[in-house]
């Protein structure tokens, strides 16, 4: 889906826990340079090149990837993608998450060692060899908030920690975008906050909504849900008003 020139919300579809599920990365390029905002699961690069060939580009045409996080669904393509594109690809994820993406640690949320016997034969076979055998990839660079990324017309880190330790989203200043990672989610046509049953820290989550009011936002990308056009700060209003109330 175009959202606007240079910035395109990409659908690949997977397969996970016996449902289908879209996941949405973002691609963002000019002439001289192309950049991919998350990277799906394992196993999801052949539908990337597709996606990719239906906008006459390809994965060798890609500088850097840019993950918003250490979760599966985001950090899973990446090392398969820097594999094809000869491995002159720049990876950039958060310092805090680092180490959780290189596989140094291992990932918080899908840590087989750390499940009983009864929560692993729960995970369909498919996705049990994932959490066992997690992928991994090295960060060339660290991300910080409020840092200018000089690709694409500036693209902006916005720190937003709580869905996972080291989560950021990016602003993409030429097109007023946000591309919210898994901070918020669209459901329904309505924008809400992370999901509680995969946030770390939902009350640092939430927090981290307000982060997002001092930018000038007319488009939101959520990796989940898709496209929201206008800007989320009634959504945010809302969010945090529920979680005052008890209802997060």
């Amino acid at each position: 889906m175009r959202i606007s020139e240079g910035v395109e919300m990409l659908q690949l579809t997977a397969r996970a826990f016996d449902q289908n599920i879209i996941l949405n990365p973002t691609l963002v390029w000019n002439n001289d340079e192309a950049i991919l905002i998350d990277t799906g699961m394992p196993g999801q690069t052949d539908q990337l090149k597709e996606v990719l060939n239906e906008l006459n580009m390809s994965i060798e045409d890609l500088k850097a990837i840019f993950l918003t996080h250490q979760d599966l669904d985001h950090i899973g393509g990446a090392a398969d993608i820097r594999k094809k594109s000869n491995e002159n690809i720049i990876v950039y994820a958060h310092e805090f998450d680092k180490p959780y993406i290189e596989g140094k640690l291992p990932l918080i949320k899908t840590n087989a060692s750390q499940m009983s016997n009864e929560e692993l034969a729960a995970i369909p076979d498919d996705i049990k060899y994932l959490y066992k055998n997690p992928p991994k990839i090295d960060v060339d660079r660290v991300l910080k908030g409020s840092q200018l990324l000089p690709y694409c017309g500036g693209i902006e880190v916005i720190f937003t920690p709580g869905h996972t330790p080291g989560h950021v989203s990016f602003y993409l200043k030429k097109s007023k975008t946000l591309v919210a990672g898994d901070a918020l989610v669209l459901a329904n046509g309505q924008l809400m906050g992370p999901v509680k049953q995969t946030t770390l820290n939902m009350d640092q989550a939430v927090q981290s909504l307000e982060n997002f009011l001092h930018y000038d936002i007319e488009h939101v990308i959520c990796y989940h849900g898709g496209y929201f056009q206008g800007c989320p700060e009634e959504a945010i209003l809302r969010i945090k008003e529920h979680v005052v109330q008890g209802e997060s």
